[in-house]
């Protein structure tokens, strides 16, 4: 692996390089470098610098390569290949990496692929493929040794000697019975340090459940999390052995789950950083649209009380702060709820629990900064019925934010819709709304 330092070197006189047009240089650099930072290095780039540096790269670096581009980018750079320069690429990679990169594209395009590969990889695939992308099946490997828990740790350990290579992120072999049905684990440490006329079910370990294929990629993480694994076997329902999980693939879904958090945030897709503006502009525009609903619904209720901002013209100036306190509390509420959520920490014993809190957080800050508001509206424009008026509208509007960061999410889930991306929206309505209908009431109230 490259060190930072080194990487930096590396991408400079290759930006010299491309500017310069010496394609020589470019791909002797490249070859130098590990996969992960070429792909790193071609997602950061334009387009147009994309097809180059792919362009460039060898056919055993090409495959390495794409395997670790970003979904949507390795779907674009594989699309419009014939089928069996797809083959070559896909048949250098682990079977659970084939799967992810035949899954994205379409039936049409997979199953001409399929039908160039060799039978037995292909029956191995399509054991993988035969499961959901997000599901623990879709993320394993076949790529598996097995041991009966009859052998001896000496025999064992000839057995691998006959292997030209383990595959990667193997801590333990698999034991098996005769049926193939999972048994335990007999940690590779074991088998160095112990009597070799010791046998593997003295040795083996029986206390790691093995993973269901069905259960989901997110909790796959939880679990790995939880239990610091590498790697852990995959069964079926009927406990019959089919593959293994390593710690990359683990890796893989948590940074998908992060970025799904962070750009579902603010109403977007997870979207290519260098995307065209023909293809980024109609994704946002979709949102952007949704929000200018909520904004004329906000609206609205201004203009109920255009009779009042009249009289009073200094509740237009103050009106925004009572909405922007209220969305950034409201925000933080949703950001705390949708986190616990992607843990897995969020159950029937605790949700009740979680909106109370956070109602009673936004209650405590609406305390807090509505003083402060208060005096300041007051000494600014010398009316103290304004600063209690704002006051009570901002301690409504808090409160109100905490509830709705929390429960909204928690309703959300419920009704099968993703409050990552829904939630932002919906938050910043309900405390628009609640902030302009609370202080411009409270202000028709007192002013008449």
């Amino acid at each position: 692996m490259n060190s930072p330092a080194n990487f930096s070197s590396k991408t400079e006189r290759l930006d010299r390089a491309l500017r310069s047009g010496t394609l020589g240089d470019v791909a002797g650099i490249l070859a130098d470098m590990s996969p992960g930072d070429v792909a790193y290095l071609i997602s950061s780039s334009p387009p147009d610098y994309r097809s180059v540096l792919l362009g460039l790269l060898s056919a055993d670096q090409e495959a390495l390569v794409v395997n670790e581009l970003p979904d949507e980018l390795r779907n674009a750079t594989l699309i419009n290949r014939e089928p069996e320069a797809l083959a070559e690429i896909v048949e250098q990679l682990d079977d659970d990496d084939v799967a992810d990169i035949l899954q994205e594209l379409p039936d049409e395009v997979t199953g001409r692929v399929l039908a160039i590969m060799d039978e037995q990889y292909r029956q191995r695939l399509q054991k993988v493929l035969s499961f959901p992308d997000d599901v623990a099946g879709g993320l394993m490997s076949t790529d598996t040794i097995t041991i009966r828990a009859d052998l001896t740790l000496d025999v064992v350990l000839r057995y691998l000697r006959r292997h030209s290579e383990i595959p990667a992120n193997t801590d333990n072999l698999v034991v098996v019975n005769r049926n193939d049905r999972f048994v335990g684990l007999l940690p590779i440490g074991t088998i160095l340090v112990s009597d070799p006329a010791v046998s593997v079910r003295e040795m083996m370990i029986t206390d790691q459940e093995a993973i269901n294929a069905e259960t989901s990629a997110t909790e796959v993480a939880r679990r790995f999390e939880r239990n610091d694994w590498i790697s852990a076997p995959v069964v079926d329902s009927m406990g019959k052995l089919l593959g293994r999980i390593t710690i990359d693939d683990v890796v893989d879904v948590i940074r998908e789950e992060a970025d799904h958090s962070l750009t579902s945030l603010v109403g977007l897709a997870e979207e290519d950083t260098f995307a065209p503006v023909w293809q980024s502009a109609p994704r946002r525009a979709i949102w952007l649209g949704i929000n200018l609903i909520t904004a004329l619904l906000a609206s609205s209720v201004i203009n109920v009380f255009q009779d009042t901002i009249e009289k009073v013209v200094a509740l237009a100036v103050l009106m925004p702060i009572v909405a922007s306190m209220g969305g950034i509390a409201g925000t933080q509420s949703l950001t705390i709820l949708i986190r616990a959520m992607a843990m897995g920490q969020i159950n029937g014993r605790n949700q009740l629990w979680l909106v109370g809190r956070e109602s009673l957080v936004g209650l405590l800050n609406g305390l807090l900064w509505a003083g402060v508001i208060a005096i300041t509206a007051s000494l600014w424009f010398g009316d103290a019925t304004l600063g209690v008026i704002i006051a009570c509208a901002m301690l409504i509007n808090l409160a109100t934010a905490g509830f709705a960061g929390a429960g909204l999410p928690l309703l959300l889930r419920r009704l099968q819709i993703d409050p990552a991306l829904a939630g932002g929206v919906l938050v910043t309505t309900v405390t628009d709304v609640m902030g302009f209908l609370a202080f411009l009431g409270l202000a028709a109230l007192f002013y008449g």
